[in-house]
C-alpha cells in the first residue's frame, strides 16, 4: 500500500507543509547569490527520473556560470571545498544542502520523491547494467539511502548498489529513518567533499 499510494500522498503532504518556509529560505539565498555575480540564481539540469524519463531538476547554484563539468575517475561529481569553480554564496549551500530545496517543485510535479535514489545525468547511466538500471523504478528523491548515511564519502559502484538495496527494502519506516538522518548529516556538513581522485 505504501509503495502504490502512500509514498506520493506523504511526498505531496510533507511538501505543502514545507513549500512556506523553503520559499522563504529560497527566497533569501536567491537574493544572495544574485548579489555576487547577477546570474540567475537557479540552475536546472536534465536528468533520469523513473522508468528512465528524463526531466529538469532545479537547483540553487553554487558555481560560476560557465563552469566546466569536473569528475571524479568513477564518474561521480568532483566536490571540493577549495573548488575554483565555487562561488562565495555557494560553499554554505552546498554544506548544508540548502541548493536542493527548490526540489520541492519536481516532488510537487511528481518527478522526485523526498526519498530515493539520487538522480543521475543520463551520460552516467550509459554503461549500467540491468541490475544497476532496476534503481529507475522508483522516484529519484531529494535525499536518499546514500545522502543520508555516506554523502559523497562512497564510490559510484557503492551508491548504486545503495540504491538498488533501497529499491528492494522501500517503505515508510525505511524512508523515516532516511529523512531523520538526512537532518543529522546536514546539519553537521558531514561528508560534503571528496578527493579529486574519486573512488574506483
Amino acid at each position: 500500500m505504501y509503495k502504490r499510494w502512500g509514498k506520493r500522498v506523504l511526498d505531496i503532504l510533507v511538501s505543502l507543509i514545507a513549500l512556506v518556509p523553503a520559499a522563504l529560505i529560497v527566497g533569501v539565498c536567491t537574493l544572495v547569490i544574485w548579489l555576487e555575480d547577477h546570474h540567475s540564481p537557479f540552475y536546472v539540469t536534465e536528468r533520469v527520473g523513473r522508468g528512465g524519463k528524463r526531466f529538469g531538476m532545479i537547483k540553487l547554484r553554487t558555481m560560476k556560470p560557465d563552469s566546466p563539468d569536473t569528475r571524479n575517475q568513477d564518474g561521480t561529481t568532483f566536490s571540493s571545498a577549495d573548488d575554483p569553480r565555487m562561488t562565495r554564496a555557494g560553499k554554505p549551500l552546498r554544506e548544508y544542502s540548502l541548493d536542493e530545496l527548490p526540489q520541492i517543485l519536481n516532488v510537487l510535479a511528481g518527478q522526485m520523491s523526498l526519498v530515493g535514489p539520487r538522480p543521475d545525468l543520463p551520460d552516467q547511466q550509459a554503461g549500467f547494467s540491468p541490475e544497476q538500471l532496476r534503481k529507475n523504478l522508483v522516484r529519484p528523491g531529494i535525499t536518499g539511502y546514500n545522502q543520508a548515511y555516506f554523502r559523497v564519502s562512497v564510490s559510484m559502484r557503492q551508491k548504486i548498489i545503495h540504491d538498488v538495496y533501497y529499491v528492494d527494502h522501500m517503505s515508510l519506516g525505511f524512508d523515516l529513518r532516511i529523512m531523520l538522518k538526512t537532518v543529522g548529516s546536514v546539519l553537521r556538513a558531514k561528508d560534503v567533499y571528496t578527493p579529486r581522485s574519486g573512488g574506483a
